[in-house]
């Protein structure tokens, strides 16, 4: 039972510092609900090349947000579970143990 609390507790605590500040998850959702809107605008265009742009600025768009919004809380730095890479660091020697 006590195992269980600590790996709750810790879970916990690694869930909440994942978290964004709430500044940056309003500029996240500022650019998504503009993104939103180029791309209501482009659904309404018929298909082609400029219904393409129209999409992939919405797209450029919503990237922008979520780069100044992870900018805001990790001054640049972009977590691995963003970018689909793993991280580069080495899990702890006492890790390897278990």
């Amino acid at each position: 039972m006590r195992k269980m609390f600590i790996t709750l507790a810790a879970t916990s605590a690694l869930a909440l510092g994942a978290c964004q500040s709430p500044q940056a998850d309003k500029v996240e959702d500022q650019a998504e609900a503009q993104a939103d809107a180029i791309d209501a605008q482009a659904d309404a265009m018929p298909e082609g090349p400029a219904k393409e742009a129209t999409e992939e600025k919405a797209d450029a768009v919503e990237a922008a947000g979520e780069e100044k919004a992870n900018a805001m809380d990790d001054k640049g730095e972009i977590a691995p579970s963003e970018t689909g890479k793993a991280p580069t660091t080495p899990p702890p020697a006492d890790a390897a143990k278990k």
